[in-house]
């Protein structure tokens, strides 16, 4: 059951997480592309992206790309969650089916000892 909860809150989390991350990593520009100088794009950055050029651009470039890497990671990692969260309730079913069959038996053995 622990494990059950756990994976539950780990896939909730990471749901959240990755739906705040969608709204701001790929709103649209308000002042221009994205690197291009101080108060455009979102605002300073930093003294690079500051001064705007292909350095500002690299930069913004690199931060584009570590959050795509972030939310992949995070993605994969909810899709692990989830596989484990599907076994762990196949595994809960054969259990169940097994306990099932068990009580069948028990009926018929209850009702040939009833009908002799």
């Amino acid at each position: 059951m622990a494990l059950r909860l756990g994976v539950s809150s780990l896939t909730l989390r990471s749901s959240r997480l990755l739906s705040a991350m969608s709204r701001s990593a790929y709103s649209s520009s308000p002042g221009g592309e994205y690197g291009s100088g101080a108060g455009q794009g979102g605002g300073s950055g930093g003294s690079i992206r500051d001064a705007g050029g292909s350095f500002g651009k690299r930069e913004a470039a690199q931060e584009e790309q570590y959050f795509r890497r972030l939310q992949n990671d995070q993605l994969n990692k909810m899709r692990d969650a989830i596989k484990q969260e599907i076994e762990h309730h196949e595994d809960e079913l054969k259990h169940h089916q097994e306990a099932i069959e068990r009580h069948k038996k028990r009926i018929e053995e209850i009702t040939k000892q009833h009908s002799s």
